[in-house]
């Protein structure tokens, strides 16, 4: 359930923005966005988005990287708000507010999270977690997982240019731990960690971290492959893991983005993955599979953008995969 201190429902005026005109064919997203109080019994969610801001960079500080994520779910809403309206009739979008991290408690804010993520699942609706550090997956799977039927094989997509294999010093996660943790917890359940990283970068991974991969039979796909002469190639990669899971759970690290087209990141990549045709090919890939079930963004960093050139990206990303996934 969640605590009132540590969840936090939207105020409405945050979506308020531009208004082209009356006409439907003039509505952007700040005039159809709908709003959600999780303590509250919910709506049947079908065919819904549903916005859960995470603005927590706690596990970013314990990873010794620059804060600021705190602030990405309210600079994404305030270019989000702005964005014309194209999705087909019935879709909804609800913004259901914030979880928060009180006092540096990552653990409870994570648990927290699981909580809206599964309630908003067990509803019939689709989470969509706006982040925040990427301590954000770790909270996310568990909601996913307490909301899926045990035999559920959940599939992990991340694009990122780092691993996030780290084991935990002191019992105490991070931005870098989180799918350790998970696969420990599914370790615990005999079962294993279905996991795709794309993106991946040498200069971004010391070598246990490849180790560890290779231990956890983690196949991954570095960022020099993501080209349009090898999209075909690794298309059939991405195909063969989504085929080999019953649910998808997507999860972009903005940093997996070369540092010009995003600047404004925890840990910025100079020569990270080029906007173009094979991301969003394989965006597209991801949302039209029939098995997403969850989404978040992570890591967009306020205070170091420029012109809201990566709150921007984040946004277009989210703007086509909403799009494309089916409801």
């Amino acid at each position: 359930m969640l605590s009132k201190n540590e969840y936090q429902p939207i105020a409405p005026a945050v979506w308020e923005g531009k208004k082209d005109g009356t006409a439907t064919s003039h509505q952007r997203w700040g005039e159809v966005v709908q709003f959600l109080d999780l303590k509250e019994k919910l709506p049947d969610l079908k065919k819904t988005f549903v916005l859960i801001g995470f603005p927590c960079d706690e596990g970013v500080r314990r990873n010794n990287g620059r804060i600021g994520a705190a602030g990405g779910p309210q600079q994404l809403r305030a270019v989000l708000k702005n964005l014309p309206v194209h999705h087909a009739t019935g879709i909804k979008i609800f913004d259901a507010g914030d979880v928060l991290c009180l006092e540096g408690n990552l653990e409870a804010a994570q648990d927290q999270l699981a909580a809206a993520v599964g309630s908003v699942i067990r509803n019939g609706g689709f989470p969509v977690v706006l982040g925040g550090g990427h301590e954000v997956t770790y909270g996310h799977f568990k909601g996913i997982q307490n909301s899926s039927a045990a035999t559920t094989q959940i599939g992990v997509v991340n694009f990122d240019a780092h691993f996030d294999l780290r084991e935990p010093g002191n019992n105490q996660g991070n931005s870098g731990t989180g799918f350790y943790q998970i696969a420990m917890d599914l370790k615990k359940k005999e079962q294993s960690l279905r996991y795709l990283p794309i993106g991946i970068q040498r200069i971004s991974n010391a070598q246990k971290l490849f180790d560890t991969a290779d231990a956890f039979n983690v196949n991954y796909i570095e960022a020099f492959s993501l080209t349009e002469a090898n999209l075909p190639s690794v298309l059939s990669e991405l195909q063969r893991f989504l085929d080999s899971v019953d649910q998808v759970y997507l999860t972009i690290d903005l940093d997996v983005f070369t540092a010009a087209a995003a600047p404004g990141v925890s840990a910025p990549a100079f020569n990270g993955v080029a906007i173009g045709p094979p991301f969003f090919t394989m965006l597209r890939r991801i949302c039209r599979s029939g098995k997403l079930v969850s989404l978040d963004i992570a890591e967009l960093n306020p205070l170091y953008d420029q012109d809201d050139r990566t709150a921007k990206l984040a946004a277009a990303i989210l703007f086509d995969a909403l799009l494309e996934t089916d409801l």
